[in-house]
């Protein structure tokens, strides 16, 4: 790795590299190796062109159901370009800029490791793109996770051909004027290049590793409210011993415990007696709950980096053992059964943190109800608790799995679909749906701690409160409260954990 440069195609991709090359606008090049190895595959490919007497798929014939339809030589470059611009059906909204940097860079990725038959060029161009920050526009609609994210895919890569609009220095343009500007000729399409392109896990994976990127940050910040509604709450330590996780080892559950150890030490309201044996389970079992909602997250990182390290498109080409295999590595079953699996893990970081909201406003352990000084002129915290309720409900609805759907499609050829791209783009609502949850949780907790004064908690919550109410105050009498839930959005989305 040079200087603030990463050479794509020489190691596998981690979350790390990833973090770095999108946070610290790092350029990336091919090395003399990956060029070699892709450039190999492809004079392969224009040799058993030549040689070929029977179809190959998608090379010398129609796509999907048409394999059947043989294409002349002097068409294939007209079949690519057609391909590209036909299935350009993307529609909705906007993927945001960070999905489609993520986009180019693991198509890149892909597309290096020497088995899809492109020309070196159209790497290097997808590069020029991602370096000069050349944004194709693409839509969150539209794909089946089944050919790889056909529609996605194409409108991501129209502006290689000279079509399609791009954002460039934050203006929309039409591509081809772009290109002009940087003296750029549209990529002329070789056999088989369109498909290479256009098959592949990439939408689906990029939305993936962003939601990873933000889960992490979510987890971190699910058990920080936590530790302080246990404050707020009177709440025991005893669960979150180490002895007890320990005869059930699962990896989140120490964690987790471990975590609150941490959060809590030096607390004086943890450590003072308690008139309670018990907590109820949103409070008691945070370790068994937002334990497993982590080693749900650490499964689909493998399943991803695994994905990100793969050749997804179709046909897939060996040189080295003669072979061009029809297959189905476009298939996003794995990514479909992973997400589905995360929607549901975080979902449940919500459906528990509303419960601990409501057990701080029933007046219970000494707290006033609905946690303002004098409840029935004011209602004080009791509708910020509707509020979690609509969400929580709303992510279980989220939860139904995408993956448990298929709808045959391309005339009967591809007859089993994934929906994994549908399965990625609604982490997103359950993430900001859980934003809004663990905010108000937040409110609420802060407000029973004040409660608690003059107690301690420990030096680390006490720090994150004193940060936290510079910018939102303690609820003396009832005020618009919508302004206070944004602004404790906005603070948790700021602070990184």
């Amino acid at each position: 790795m040079g200087h603030n440069v990463y050479y794509i195609g020489s190691e596998p991709l981690t979350f790390e590299i990833i973090e770095r090359i999108l946070g610290t606008n790092m350029k990336l090049e091919l090395t003399a190796e990956v060029r070699d190895r892709i450039q190999k595959c492809r004079d392969y490919l224009d040799h058993k062109i030549e040689q070929q007497t029977g179809p190959l798929y998608g090379i010398t014939t129609g796509f999907g159901s048409l394999c059947n339809k043989n294409i002349s030589p002097d068409e294939l470059s007209t079949l690519q370009e057609n391909l590209v611009k036909s299935h350009a059906c993307s529609v909705g909204d906007e993927v945001s800029p960070v999905i489609v940097r993520l986009m180019m860079l693991l198509k890149a990725q892909a597309l290096s490791l020497g088995h899809s038959g492109v020309q070196v060029i159209t790497v290097q161009r997808i590069l020029d793109f991602f370096n000069n920050d050349i944004l194709p526009i693409v839509y969150d609609r539209g794909s089946l996770g089944a050919s790889g994210d056909l529609a996605p895919l194409a409108n991501l890569f129209l502006p290689l051909i000279g079509v399609g609009d791009v954002y460039y220095k934050g203006k929309k343009r039409e591509a081809i004027a772009v290109l002009d500007e940087f003296a750029w000729k549209p990529v002329k399409l070789k056999s088989k290049e369109g498909l290479a392109l256009l098959n592949g896990t990439q939408f689906m994976s990029a939305n993936g590793v962003f939601a990873l990127m933000r889960a992490f940050n979510i987890c971190k910040r699910a058990d920080l409210i936590a530790a302080l509604s246990l404050e707020a709450f009177d709440g025991l330590i005893d669960p979150f011993m180490d002895c007890i996780q320990q005869i059930r080892p699962h990896r989140g559950q120490i964690e987790t415990g471990a975590e609150f150890r941490r959060l809590l030490e030096g607390s004086e309201l943890i450590s003072r007696p308690k008139a309670h044996v018990q907590d109820p389970y949103s409070f008691r079992c945070i370790p068994q709950v937002h334990g497993a909602t982590k080693d749900a997250v650490y499964h689909v990182t493998n399943v991803l980096l695994t994905e990100i390290n793969s050749v997804t498109d179709n046909p897939t080409i060996f040189p080295d053992d003669d072979k061009i295999i029809s297959g189905g590595n476009f298939h996003g079953q794995p990514l479909a059964l992973a997400y589905d699996y995360l929607a549901i893990a975080l979902a449940e970081l919500g459906n528990i943190s509303e419960r601990r909201v409501a057990q701080l406003i029933m007046g219970l352990r000494g707290l006033p109800e609905f946690l303002v000084a004098n409840p029935g002129l004011n209602s004080g915290f009791m509708i910020p608790q509707y509020a979690s309720a609509s969400m929580v409900s709303q992510n279980k609805m989220y939860c139904y799995p995408a993956s448990s759907d298929s709808i045959v499609s391309s005339n009967g050829q591809e007859d089993h679909v994934s929906m994994g791209a549908n399965a990625a783009t609604k982490l997103f609502k359950i993430m900001d749906n859980l934003d809004h949850i663990l905010a108000i949780e937040l409110m609420n907790a802060a407000q029973g701690i004040d409660f608690r004064r003059p107690a301690k908690t420990s030096p680390i919550l006490e720090k994150f409160l004193k940060e936290f109410r510079k910018e939102v105050p303690f609820v003396e009498d009832d005020i618009v409260m919508y302004t206070e839930i944004h602004k404790t959005v906005a603070f948790l989305r700021r602070n990184h954990f």
